[in-house]
């Protein structure tokens, strides 16, 4: 699969700082955030990323469908932008539980998918729902699992999912999860669970290699299920921030091409191990 850096893993970078560091180094993808793109200006990122040659595997993100407002005016303006970049998927993250209502929540998210979809499809936008690891179900995701988001998505066109190595890689329906999403799965990212958790759990993300996740075996899943699309890297990491991101992108182009197994290069230390 081709590499993809996620804007969130060199948080502190510009969006030309990113595009120039991937263009270098041969990185031919970007995942890109709405915040500092529309900081950036829309219309100047697209040209930015396209005189680069870069793909925009994904653009992050719309969701938060489980409030009494499922924001739809706002998922639309997500769309729009998507639509701009030319990004291959727009993200969605589903909301946390509204009051202690979870099956409630988990309908809505459903609801609001099939609000979304037709605007989606008019402009020529691909959904993809992105399931989260369970720690994450009071605040930011409710569909828990990638067997519950597939259900949610099944009814509508142009909508798939998110493999996120982080948030799937402890469920012990995985494998069979995988292949049942087949042509649905429209993003695949990595990172790695490292251990000791920080007190954020959202910030406990490590460089793929670092931890605990088979990402070789996940990404054959991925792969067998018919993915032909961009391996996107996603690190939320405050040590990781601190780092150019000209030596961040550096390493992880050597862990890509390696299964994402940590590199020592010339003598020198690899990228100190995260958290």
């Amino acid at each position: 699969m081709k590499l993809s850096v996620n804007q969130a893993t060199v948080k502190r970078a510009s969006l030309p700082e990113l595009v120039d560091a991937c263009a270098r180094h041969g990185v031919e993808g970007v995942g890109l955030w709405r915040e500092p793109v529309r900081e950036h200006g829309l219309d100047r990122a697209a040209a930015l990323v396209e005189r680069a040659g870069l793909t925009v595997s994904s653009l992050c993100r719309g969701g938060f469908f489980t409030g009494e407002d499922p924001r739809l005016d706002d998922n639309r303006r997500a769309v729009d932008e998507a639509a701009a970049l030319g990004a291959r998927c727009l993200v969605l993250v589903p909301g946390g539980v509204s009051g202690r209502d979870l099956a409630g929540s988990r309908a809505r998210v459903g609801e609001a998918l099939g609000a979304l979809a037709p605007y989606a499809a008019d402009a020529g936008v691909r959904l993809a729902l992105e399931p989260m690891h369970p720690v994450f179900c009071a605040d930011r995701g409710v569909v828990s699992t990638l067997a519950q988001a597939l259900e949610l998505v099944g009814p509508h066109d142009g909508v798939g999912v998110v493999v996120d190595a982080l948030h799937v890689w402890w469920d012990p329906a995985l494998e069979a999860s995988v292949a049942a999403a087949g042509a649905d799965v429209l993003s695949y990212q990595v990172c790695d669970w490292t251990t000791p958790l920080p007190a954020d759990v959202l910030l406990g993300r490590g460089l793929p290699g670092d931890g605990h996740i088979d990402l070789v075996g996940l990404t054959s899943l991925v792969r067998a299920a018919g993915y032909t699309g961009f391996v996107e890297v996603e690190v939320f990491n405050e040590a990781v921030w601190e780092l150019p991101a000209d030596h961040v992108v550096a390493e992880l182009v050597k862990r890509h091409a390696t299964g994402w197994e940590p590199v020592v290069d010339g003598g020198h230390d690899r990228l100190p191990a995260t958290p």
